[in-house]
C-alpha cells in the first residue's frame, strides 16, 4: 500500500507543481484563479489519500472546508470577471 500512496504523492506533486508554474505564469488573471482553485482541488486529494491510507477519517472536516473554500473562491472570481459583483 505504501507503493501506491508514493505514486500517488508523487503525482499529486507534479500536478502542483505545474500548476503553481501556471499560476506564476499565466497571462492573465483567469489563469491565475483557475490554477489556484486546481491547487486547492489538488490539496483536497492529497489530504483523501493521507485519510485512506492512515485509516483515520479525523480530517473530512479540512475537505469539507477546502470545497467550500474553493466554492466560495470560484463564484467569487466569476462574478467579478462578468462585472455582475452588486
Amino acid at each position: 500500500m505504501t507503493a501506491v500512496y508514493l505514486v500517488t504523492l508523487g503525482l499529486l506533486a507534479c500536478g502542483a507543481l505545474a500548476t503553481l508554474y501556471r499560476a506564476g505564469r499565466g497571462p492573465t488573471m483567469l489563469d491565475r484563479a483557475v490554477a489556484l482553485d486546481v491547487l486547492t482541488s489538488l490539496s483536497m486529494c492529497a489530504v483523501g489519500a493521507f485519510a485512506v491510507v492512515s485509516d483515520d477519517y479525523s480530517d473530512l472536516p479540512i475537505l469539507l472546508v477546502l470545497s467550500l473554500l474553493g466554492f466560495a473562491g470560484s463564484v467569487a472570481v466569476a462574478r467579478y470577471f462578468s462585472g455582475g459583483a452588486r
